[in-house]
């Protein structure tokens, strides 16, 4: 799987846990082991979903995802049997088999046995909030995992006067994390001048979910891009054929803007 390469101006490190994958952990000197649901049942489940909202690549591969993935074990690298199938809310999911690997050059690497659903963010944003329910199946096991309302298109919403492409110096602007019932956070707020090479951190309150964002005064007067992000833990409310499940939900969104006196 490909993911999104990371943007100098993006807050990345969450992006980045979230699209972790591949352990580079015990591999039973690298066997590979082809294993049933049942086989698995023992294991953890960690899902992420990804939903990026980037001005400079708006379609990048893996921005919007979903990826539901299980733990690696000491002993044999899993690998999913043939008939092993997955679905997210009904629709079919990508599966990656797993297995022994030589990513970073190591031959006793494990890649995670995993499955995931790249989502339409325009889609999303039309359709009305609903529980996220993956399903994996085989011949004889089913794996359910449901978290609670996490099927949303997550945006951050201008608030007050003017427009989120002209902001001043000196002044506060706030902004809504929606859906208005999560409460994420904590929200950072990276500010990238056009032509910069690294970005800086704005200061932000955070009151539920609307932020408030400054823009400090010494802020050079040009274009830039404004990256708001945070995270939040997802609220699993059914869990069975793992021994676990828990994950995080990722946004981060661009607003592209100049700075003006």
């Amino acid at each position: 799987m490909t993911l999104p390469a990371p943007s100098p101006r993006r807050t990345v490190s969450r992006f980045t846990v979230l699209g972790a994958l591949v352990a580079l952990t015990g591999c039973g000197g690298g066997e590979t082991k082809v294993m049933s649901l049942a086989e698995l049942s023992g294991r953890s489940l960690t899902f992420a979903l990804a939903d990026v909202d980037d001005a400079e690549t708006p379609d990048a591969q893996g921005a919007h995802r979903v990826t539901v993935s299980y733990s690696v074990a000491d002993g044999p690298c899993s690998r999913f049997a043939d008939d092993v199938t997955a679905t997210l809310n009904g629709q079919p999911m990508t599966l990656v088999p797993g297995g022994a690997s030589d990513v970073g050059g190591r031959s006793e690497a494990c890649e995670n046995s995993r499955v995931y659903f790249n989502f339409d963010p325009a889609a999303w944003g039309r359709e009305p909030v609903e529980d996220l329910v993956v399903q994996l199946q085989d011949a004889t096991s089913t794996v359910r995992l449901v978290v609670q309302n996490a099927k949303a298109k997550r945006k951050f919403t201008f608030q007050g006067e003017g427009t989120p492409d002209k902001l001043r110096v000196g002044q506060s602007y706030d902004f809504l994390w929606e859906p208005s019932s999560e409460v994420p956070g904590p929200v950072e707020a990276l500010l990238l001048r056009e032509g910069g090479r690294a970005p800086g951190e704005l200061p932000v309150t955070q009151d539920g979910n609307k932020v408030t964002v400054s823009i400090p005064a010494a802020t050079p007067q040009a274009n830039h891009t404004l990256t708001l992000g945070a995270d939040l833990t997802g609220a699993v409310t059914e869990c069975t054929g793992v021994a676990s499940c828990t994950g995080a939900i990722f946004h981060s969104q661009d607003f592209v803007l100049s700075v003006v006196p």
